[in-house]
């Protein structure tokens, strides 16, 4: 009786996880060591590691192994709430990357603002904060020729759909439409938004399917608005670094969300518009609880209007915010004082303080 074996090839992915949670007191200085078939070094800069990111939390992952070269690896920063669950909005996950030799470093120099954390309770407690950090190592992907007849498992690696859909945002390649927003231009493909957003399909591949090779005009947002929103579209994540356009003022990042809110609600980009919300809801203060309001009447954020009512529910809340109210109306009302005057009523203006005239 002859008996005959089988040879069966697989390709086979091996990939160590870890994941590691970083309570950061003192909110000033950090270096961990943490070990995943690797030394790796995560750095925190509380100022930035540069001019242009000095007003943000940067975070890097560094490679500290000496023998060790083409290290493939995906890998995230995700801040903690004071609950330990990870908060959505200030989560950065990066695509395949490769960290050539000892040294090599990859990671966030705009992760979050620092007033974003400080202002917020919702983040920091006595002076800490907690960043949690996901690794994944790819080892070398081989073919391995086994015998038998046993089952053979392939472990698949993550899907990087999304950093080739960037890249075909970024490169422009096919592109078949053309937007002129403000005094930028983007190109983008139909399909893509058309598959995406059921306004985007509506309008592309129907009323302005005629005008294929005009520039479609946008003329109520931003450029800066109108280009997070195509590359959440394109890889279904706000990129923390990719907020290069924005100014560090404090607010800018709560800004930028509301503008996006309005734009994912405009476009019915559903996931886009909660993730705003998110971001609005754990960020109320007496600065923005009034506009933020505003927004979740406009747009049926009901979450977000929840929110701002349980934050004017403390009555020093309240006085707070009609204070900065008042603040704003006063100055708004001096200003057009100034530019139309007003019969039989001004304002006179000294050297230190604004009267009334006798």
């Amino acid at each position: 009786m002859t008996h005959n074996s089988s040879t069966f090839s697989s390709i086979v992915a091996e990939a160590v996880s870890g994941s590691h949670v970083i309570k950061i007191d003192g909110y000033s200085r950090i270096k961990v060591l943490v070990r995943n078939g690797h030394n790796w070094v995560i750095r925190f800069y509380p100022n930035g590691d540069s001019a242009e990111s000095q007003d943000y939390l940067s975070f890097y992952l560094i490679l500290d192994s000496a023998n060790s070269y083409d290290v493939k690896v995906i890998f995230s920063f995700e801040l903690l709430d004071k609950s330990g669950r990870s908060v959505s909005s200030y989560t950065g996950t990066t695509d395949l990357h490769t960290f050539s030799y000892k040294g090599s470093l990859w990671g966030y120099a705009k992760f979050i603002h620092q007033n974003v954390l400080e202002e917020s309770s919702s983040y920091l407690r006595d002076d800490s904060f907690s960043i949690r950090c996901d690794i994944k190592v790819f080892k070398e992907i081989y073919s391995q020729e086994t015998r038998g007849d046993h089952k053979q498992f392939v472990e698949v690696p993550p899907s990087n759909l999304n950093q080739h859909l960037r890249e075909l945002l970024d490169n422009k390649d096919g592109a078949d439409v053309v937007f002129d927003v403000g005094e930028e231009s983007f190109s983008a493909h139909r399909c893509v938004l058309a598959a995406r957003s059921s306004v985007f399909k509506a309008e592309l591949l129907g009323i302005m399917k005629e005008n294929a090779n005009k520039p479609i005009q946008i003329d109520d947002i931003e450029p800066a608005v109108f280009k997070s929103l195509l590359h959440f579209i394109y890889t279904d994540s706000l990129d923390v670094m990719a907020q290069e356009d924005q100014s560090r003022e404090g607010c800018e990042d709560l800004v930028m969300a509301q503008h996006l809110l309005v734009a994912a609600d405009r476009y019915n980009i559903e996931r886009l518009k909660l993730i705003c919300e998110e971001r609005l809801c754990e960020n109320i203060d007496s600065n923005m609880v009034a506009t933020s309001l505003a927004l979740a009447d406009q747009h049926n954020c009901y979450g977000l209007k929840e929110a701002c009512f349980e934050f004017l529910a403390s009555p020093s809340n309240l006085l707070e915010m009609m204070a900065k109210q008042a603040e704003q109306s006063f100055a708004f009302a001096v200003s057009t004082q100034h530019r139309y005057p007003v019969r039989g009523f001004q304002f006179v203006q000294t050297t230190d303080s604004l009267t009334w005239p006798n």
